[in-house]
């Protein structure tokens, strides 16, 4: 019953996960989503729900006895609550993900210079493997491109960028593409984030490949056009336990004049042992 009044209440389509199923995939999906219900299970509440929302711009709202209760995910942790049954997880925006595909055009972000190609990206998407109950870094992520596919597929994702212009476009490229996208406009700080299970690393920097390596993602994907970045990168994807495998990718897309190289990249990608 408490379902069906929390459906109510959303006043939108919801989307609803079984907290039994694990509390991680449950988190990603309310990260993701902008109405989400959880079924509740023995040992995952409303707290631990409001706990892992951190960082996200969501309003819980939960049936405790005959009262609906909307609170910050803040105030859930520390509220004392009987046994409700579901939760209902709400952003403050109906987020409106289009169906159109994936790998989309290059010019369908705003960017400083380029993004990474639409051939390149569906290459990475197919190695990250984003989709609903995941959570994807965007590590050094520019426009932000990566990371709003991932979103687009049904992952919840974190972007990470230090360049404070590079954020307010990730920002307007998630808003254009209807999905919601975490910015966090620093270097990558890995102790401060929930734990991904899939990261991209946008920019070859050894210290961004070392930091991504270390938090024992599932799968791994690193671009670099410096050939120099190459054997560091792999490297660090090798000590920190990732089969590694890699490929040279370069296209030519084909103009009315002929065809058009695109610029040359490495990816490397590593799989957890």
């Amino acid at each position: 019953m408490s379902v069906e009044k929390l459906r109510e209440a959303a006043g939108r389509p919801v989307e609803i996960v079984d907290a039994e199923d694990g509390l991680r995939p449950a988190l990603n999906v309310c990260r993701a989503h902008s109405a989400v219900i959880v079924r509740l299970t023995e040992g995952i509440g409303p707290a631990e729900i409001g706990a892992g929302l951190a960082g996200w711009r969501r309003t819980l709202t939960v049936q405790d006895g005959d009262e609906l209760i909307a609170v910050d995910p803040r105030d859930a942790v520390t509220r004392r609550w009987g046994a409700p049954d579901a939760v209902l997880c709400l952003a403050d925006n109906e987020f409106l993900r289009s169906n159109d595909g994936w790998a989309l055009p290059d010019d369908a972000f705003a960017s400083r210079t380029h993004v990474l190609g639409a051939e390149v990206r569906a290459f990475v998407l197919a190695r990250l493997a984003p989709r609903p109950g995941v959570l994807v870094w965007d590590v050094l992520a520019g426009s932000g491109a990566v990371g709003v596919e991932c979103a687009r597929l049904g992952a919840a994702v974190i972007a990470v960028e230090p360049d404070p212009v590079q954020c307010v476009r990730i920002i307007a490229n998630a808003s254009a593409h209807g999905v919601d996208v975490r910015v966090e406009e620093a270097e990558l700080d890995a102790h401060s984030l929930p734990r991904p299970d899939s990261v991209f690393v946008g920019r070859g920097e050894l210290s961004a490949v070392k930091a991504s390596a270390a938090v024992s993602a599932r799968r791994v994907v690193v671009v670099t056009e410096s050939v120099d970045e190459i054997v560091p990168a792999r490297d660090a994807l090798q000590a920190a336990g990732y089969e590694v495998e890699g490929v040279h990718w370069t296209a030519s897309r084909l103009l009315d004049s002929g065809f058009a190289p695109a610029t040359p990249v490495t990816l490397l990608w590593g799989n957890k042992k």
